[in-house]
């Protein structure tokens, strides 16, 4: 069986590179996308250009502090449309590769290009990035590795405009130094308990007894950080993923005990999910409904349908219910709600 040659394209402050390009007199400027634009309201970064990142400014940062850190920074909100058209034609190039394309966001995306004939790996990254920059006038990171983990790791080395290969006789090497945070799934709490045991960079984790990970952090975790320590990463890249949920939240600007409203946007957020349902084709049996009080304290209540239904008259009454069975003393911050236990809709005969 060959080594896998798999390809992970993340493109570089992809939001902000859109705005750029409608604004050509932000480029070279610390540049903010985020929520509605105004960083004194509520909202969180969603992304940062590489000048605006010099600051220390990064992705889910509040917007408050994007501010405090570079308040002669532009802001400006969030253009989902935009950034969509981009991605399909980002995408679409990609697609034009290899037909064995995961697409993971707006702006990344895997490829396997293992069984393909179009030349070496470091080649086609390079004519990709070729075809991206000139038909779209966009740059994008690319890594190049025997798997997925490793491949994302690597297009994130050489940022912005980087290309990035890992050989799989240099893993070890590459993986020594590298702090444990940068694999998969292991955030701060699991850094925090790694570093309890002496544990702070990959090369450490990949000595540690895979008997001890299991010990402290439970069977497939345990054994899967040891495994990715390791560079070891047999996930296969999929073109298709089914949905696991329709889902859609707001977080208010400020925080309310409004009722009516309350109920008022609820329905709204359960149309535009039921319409999502229904464009894709599918049917659900649970109806969820989240709430976050002002105190950040999430609370969600669950209900179950008899069948799989794609009916608005089905699902509302049950949204409307779970909404009832909340507690209305604190202020909310989100309201949420979401369709799952999905299954595809039989076509009509």
């Amino acid at each position: 069986m060959p080594e896998r040659v798999i390809l992970h394209i993340d493109m570089d402050a992809f939001f902000a590179a859109v705005e750029i390009q409608q604004h050509p007199e932000y480029a070279g400027k610390p540049l903010v996308v985020g929520g509605r634009g105004n960083p004194q309201e509520r909202g969180v970064v969603a992304t940062a250009s590489y000048e605006a990142r010099q600051y220390g400014i990064h992705s889910a940062m509040p917007l408050r502090e994007a501010y405090r850190r570079c308040p002669q920074a532009i802001f400006l909100p969030v253009d989902y449309q935009a950034y969509a058209e981009a991605s399909e034609k980002v995408m679409a190039i990609l697609q034009g590769f290899s037909p064995v394309t995961e697409i993971i966001g707006l702006d990344e995306a895997f490829l396997d290009i293992t069984d393909t004939a179009l030349g070496e790996p470091l080649e086609l990254a390079k004519h990709i990035k070729a075809r991206i920059k000139n038909e779209l006038d966009l740059t994008a990171s690319i890594g190049i590795a025997p798997n997925k983990l490793l491949a994302k790791m690597a297009s994130d080395m050489q940022k912005p405009d980087g290309l990035t290969v890992i050989k799989p006789e240099e893993i070890s090497k590459v993986l020594e130094n590298m702090p444990a945070s940068r694999l998969w799934g292991i955030g701060p709490k699991t850094e925090a308990r790694l570093k309890q045991l002496g544990v702070r960079t990959i090369g450490q984790l990949a000595r540690t007894p895979v008997e001890q990970l299991i010990e402290v952090f439970g069977e497939a975790f345990g054994r899967a950080m040891h495994e990715h320590a390791q560079g070891i990463d047999h996930s296969p890249v999929e073109p298709y993923h089914e949905p696991r949920s329709f889902s859609r939240e707001v977080t208010f600007q400020r925080d309310t005990r409004n009722l009516p409203f309350l109920r008022q946007i609820l329905y709204r957020l359960t149309k535009d999910a039921w319409q999502r349902l229904q464009e894709e084709g599918y049917q659900g049996k649970t109806v969820t409904v989240k709430i976050r009080y002002e105190d950040f304290v999430t609370i969600t209540h669950a209900h179950t349908l008899p069948a799989f239904t794609d009916s608005f008259d089905d699902i509302w009454p049950a949204a409307r219910a779970l909404f009832n069975r909340f507690e209305w003393k604190k202020r909310v911050r989100l309201i949420g709600i979401r369709i799952s236990s999905l299954e595809i809709k039989e076509a009509e005969r």
